[in-house]
């Protein structure tokens, strides 16, 4: 299930930048701009220290983070964030595209891990993501992630989905969905019929409480819903 949102705010959702290129800043400043009835920016840091102090005086929603900062790693600036400002998300926001950033990010408290590259719409629709309390990670990154997730765990006979509420082979649709696979793709793999994928991702919408397969993905990940290795035939 999505994770407690935060608090309600009236208006934009308040964002602080934390980046250590000016450049990068005033480009995401600029490219927000043009969505001011949805994202007000309120701040900007380039290293920890001042991220820590602005956030202190601007109270943000949600902190774009780089994963590398001057003096600190963003981890570590978002495990300190997380720390001293709990009611305050924070989102990666890097070039990096290594599995394990991902996987140390969202472990030190982050609720979001984005490329750079990201558009503005799409930013700012994970951003509205993570403001309602989903997790969410690029979609080009995605299925390296569950694939991270799932190394380490041993393949159980109860299925990891079944805390949900997930069937087995609810499981195994989930498992291709955050892979990124169409619904025909799935039905092939799984040897079923496209109308019962659709049957299940239904199911798998309404069961996690999901209002699209991107929230699915975001739910799949951070509740660690995917098993480790290919879903069985």
């Amino acid at each position: 299930m999505p994770s407690t949102p935060l608090p309600e705010t009236k208006g934009p959702i308040r964002v602080a930048i934390v980046d250590d290129h000016r450049m990068v800043r005033e480009g995401l400043v600029a490219m927000l701009r043009h969505h001011a009835d949805r994202v007000a920016i309120v701040g900007e840091a380039g290293d920890m220290p001042a991220a820590l102090e602005m956030i202190a005086l601007e109270r943000p929603d949600i902190v774009t983070l780089d994963i590398r900062l001057p003096g600190n790693s963003g981890l570590t600036a978002c495990r300190a964030i997380r720390e001293r400002f709990p009611n305050v998300a924070i989102v990666v926001l890097t070039v990096y595209e290594d599995e394990q950033y991902i996987v140390e990010a969202i472990r030190a408290g982050a609720r979001g891990y984005l490329l750079k590259r990201v558009s503005d719409a799409a930013l700012v629709d994970a951003l509205e993501a993570v403001h309602r309390g989903d997790t969410v990670v690029d979609p080009a990154l995605a299925p390296a992630y569950a694939r991270t997730q799932g190394a380490g765990r041993k393949r159980a006979g109860s299925w990891p989905g079944g805390g949900a509420g997930l069937t087995r082979r609810e499981g195994d649709v989930l498992a291709c969905i955050v892979e990124g696979l169409a619904n025909a793709d799935i039905a092939q793999r799984l040897s079923i019929s496209e109308e019962t994928v659709k049957s299940h991702v239904k199911a798998i919408l309404r069961k996690l409480g999901a209002r699209d397969r991107a929230q699915v993905v975001g739910i799949a990940l951070r509740e660690r819903l995917v098993p480790a290795g290919p879903p069985p035939p």
